[in-house]
């Protein structure tokens, strides 16, 4: 069984993203800190100006939601980071960070491909069910669902001999090649009007 990781390339793509979502997130932590007035020390316990204006009110929001929405990105950057998959004769096995899932191949309905025009399109495998039951720890269920939702299964742009794995997968699961972007084309219809 041979097992498909990102190449050297793909890794300095996502080790360059990767550091990139952490100095916007402490960008944002720093920003959220000082637009609001709160001392560094958690210690020195004070309390907010109460006279804050709108043109602190937005900045601090948006940095909010960076902080919040910043660590999912990283999640999503470390669990590509350390992505394996392996076609076993059952189906294909995704693992990353604590995460083994196997997916049957008889539940692969198509593959679609994403940012098609891209240097570096991406693809997922849009299952029939989800698999995420497989995942017992709640916490990494709940990260591994929320970058890309139970029924679809990423293949990174950046994986080594990645044509070759998404053409075991479309035989293996019995899909036809597709045109990019397209998950379920539908047969031309015929033509109601008389020749």
């Amino acid at each position: 069984m041979h097992t498909y990781t990102l190449s050297p390339t793909g890794r300095r793509t996502t080790l360059v993203l990767l550091l990139t979502a952490l100095a916007i997130w402490a960008f944002a932590l720093w920003s959220f800190r000082s637009t609001l007035g709160i001392d560094a020390n958690p210690f020195a316990l004070r309390a907010m100006p109460s006279n804050l204006t709108i043109s602190q009110i937005i900045p601090a929001l948006l940095m909010l939601v960076l902080i919040i929405a910043t660590p999912f990105l990283i999640w999503n950057l470390l669990e590509e980071w350390a992505a394996r998959y392996t076609p076993t004769d059952k189906g294909l096995v995704f693992e990353s960070l604590g995460i083994n899932v196997e997916y049957a191949w008889d539940a692969m309905e198509a593959i679609r491909t994403r940012d098609a025009d891209s240097d570096d399109p991406f693809d997922e495998v849009i299952l029939s069910r989800s698999f995420a039951d497989q995942i017992r720890n709640p916490l990494l269920r709940f990260l591994h669902v929320q970058a890309y939702g139970s029924k679809r299964l990423p293949i990174y742009s950046g994986l080594a001999e990645r044509d070759e794995l998404l053409a075991i997968i479309r035989e293996r699961a019995g899909l036809n090649p597709e045109a990019p972007g397209e998950a379920n084309p539908t047969p031309e219809q015929p033509s109601s009007q008389p020749h």
